[in-house]
């Protein structure tokens, strides 16, 4: 997961990769290496795994739930006053997924564990930051694309900004979250980190006919 390398200054520091090839130039950020290409194509692809990914698990419509905001199937941006500029993913019935910046999944574990040590219920923070990857589709034909490895209805009444699923993609079991970026159609797609590769590879060939074109991380990434 992390190499020793040199820095300009001469010494060692640990950097951390994700299991998804990047495009030149690689840059570091936060003790992460990552592309820092750019694209003005209208469909893009790119590697959000540095983000801080914590996972929650607690009883379903409790007072966890209730903190966090995002019941299952539905994300939501800053669910508690603890846990500003996160997203907040409710992925499965008594589970979410919390997406936070770069470099910040210690300090979200322990906010999140507060939570539920304050909800006085039965429940577990996991730091899953290492272990998962996670894609970002943008464009407006990010659906489409979608609609060639994935069969569920992509439709604004069925799957609106905003909604949250577990399904087979290009078949691979992967987490997506329709999740508008700046009024443009954006979805994110997290998995296993050993599918990390091998899904990025699948929506860059289903994509080869819209244009899709890798664009690299730029901060805070969500």
């Amino acid at each position: 997961m992390s190499d020793a390398d040199r820095s300009a200054d001469g010494p060692t520091v640990t950097i951390a990769r994700s299991p998804i090839a990047a495009p030149e130039p690689l840059v570091p950020h936060r003790g992460w290496e990552v592309s820092g290409r750019r694209s003005a194509a209208a469909l893009t692809i790119t590697d959000l795994t540095p983000l801080a990914k914590v996972a929650v698990r607690a009883p379903m419509d409790g007072a966890v739930q209730r903190a966090l905001g995002a019941p299952f199937g539905r994300a939501a941006r800053d669910g508690a006053p603890a846990l500003d500029g996160t997203l907040v993913v409710g992925s499965g019935p008594g589970e979410w997924l919390v997406l936070a910046p770069v470099g910040t999944a210690g300090e979200v574990r322990e906010q999140l564990a507060g939570i539920v040590t304050e909800a006085g219920e039965f429940g577990t923070v996991v730091d899953l930051t290492h272990g998962r990857a996670l894609l970002r589709l943008r464009g407006e034909a990010s659906a489409d694309l979608l609609a060639k490895v994935c069969a569920v209805d992509l439709s604004d009444a069925v799957t609106p900004d905003g909604a949250a699923f577990r399904s087979s993609v290009a078949n691979l079991v992967t987490d997506v979250v329709r999740d508008d970026a700046g009024g443009v159609r954006s979805y994110l797609l997290h998995c296993e980190r050993s599918s990390g590769q091998y899904l990025a590879a699948a929506l860059l060939d289903a994509g080869a006919e819209f244009g899709i074109d890798v664009d690299g991380f730029r901060d805070p990434g969500i």
